[in-house]
């Protein structure tokens, strides 16, 4: 059963739904929706040379961030990586922000200064994401120290990707955070690529979760492209972390559609990524397999869902055609945000 969930020949089936409601299933179907045309957008426009920097995209990923972050609060602490469009948009759908951001517009979530990979939004709980691999991590962990020091429930989650365990610093994090029982969950989005490298090339073990047993850290590992297992697993998890009981880890498996930046599949530069085994990860779409069990149990419709596909794709134009009109930063504005007025 667990060698199955990095087959991809296997899980294409539609989901469980029973336990959820409608709505809440609805709300699932678009904001994974949102991820998935916002990011083929910034594919599109980066392949036709609109956007000047590169953009690390998520794609078939979709349903890990937003089953996650149906959980969160306001006041929790969220810490992104280098692929964190999806981090940052399923806590706040903004996608007009995020592309006059990529945009280098003054009007984006860093204000034009941080691009695709430094991107910022705390008052929807956003704290950061840098394309250091790791970066972020111990941050989370700190973000963790400050949130139990305040009492209030809160915690920090941090996501890494497989790639990731492979800094040091990681371990430091799983270490200190159970040491100091800190109210943080590390999701580890295993997409078995770091970069270009499959992960059997670079580790003898291909799940990540066996590094909790060593910091003694609760997990569980999951299918990250089934988003009700996501949103029901992680509510559980996020509940005990909520009520004291320390760190977690939560490891889905997933893959990523497009290679490691920009729009192109990578097929010719990845070890043992095939356009055969991506065309079968593809039957494993989240978004597809959530709307079939929809569709299955009368809740949605073929119609339903082309009206929805039309208002986002239209919503989407109407952003981009807005983003890029916007004005850039001042040349006086350089230094105005390098550091805190806090």
């Amino acid at each position: 059963m667990i060698r199955n969930l990095i087959n991809p020949y296997k899980f294409q089936q539609p989901i469980s739904i029973k336990e959820t409601s409608s709505h809440q299933l609805k709300k699932f179907l678009e904001l994974m929706y949102i991820l998935r045309k916002t990011e083929q957008k910034l594919a599109f426009e980066r392949e036709k040379g609109f956007i000047g920097g590169p953009v690390h995209l998520s794609v078939g990923q979709e349903a890990i961030s937003v089953g996650i972050s149906k959980n969160l609060k306001k006041t929790d602490r969220v810490f992104g990586n280098h692929r964190s469009h999806s981090h940052l948009l399923s806590l706040n759908p903004n996608f007009y922000k995020l592309f006059a951001e990529i945009l280098g517009k003054k009007t984006g979530f860093s204000k034009g200064m941080g691009g695709s990979m430094h991107l910022y939004d705390k008052t929807h709980g956003f704290y950061g994401s840098t394309p250091i691999v790791a970066g972020t991590v111990a941050l989370a962990v700190g973000a963790a120290i400050a949130a139990k020091k305040s009492n209030l429930k809160d915690i920090s989650v941090s996501y890494l990707g497989d790639g990731a365990i492979e800094e040091g610093v990681v371990h430091e994090s799983f270490n200190l955070a159970k040491m100091l029982k800190l109210p943080i969950l590390f999701v580890i989005e295993n997409n078995l690529f770091a970069s270009h490298m499959h992960i059997s090339s670079r580790q003898p073990n291909e799940f990540s979760s066996r590094f909790a047993d060593a910091n003694r850290l609760p997990f569980k590992l999951l299918d990250g492209n089934n988003v009700v297992s996501v949103y029901e697993n992680s509510k559980k998890i996020i509940n005990k972390i909520r009520n004291g009981s320390g760190p977690a880890i939560l490891e889905l498996i997933t893959f990523r559609w497009y290679g490691h930046v920009d729009w192109r599949e990578d097929i010719d530069v990845g070890i043992k990524r095939s356009k055969n085994d991506i065309q079968h990860w593809k039957k494993r779409d989240p978004i597809k397999r959530l709307s079939q069990s929809m569709i299955n149990s009368k809740l949605w419709s073929l119609k339903k869902e082309k009206d929805l596909n039309d208002k986002i794709d239209l919503e989407i134009k109407i952003a981009w055609d807005k983003a890029r009109k916007d004005p850039f930063p001042s040349i006086n504005s350089i230094n105005k945000h390098v550091y805190s007025k806090d």
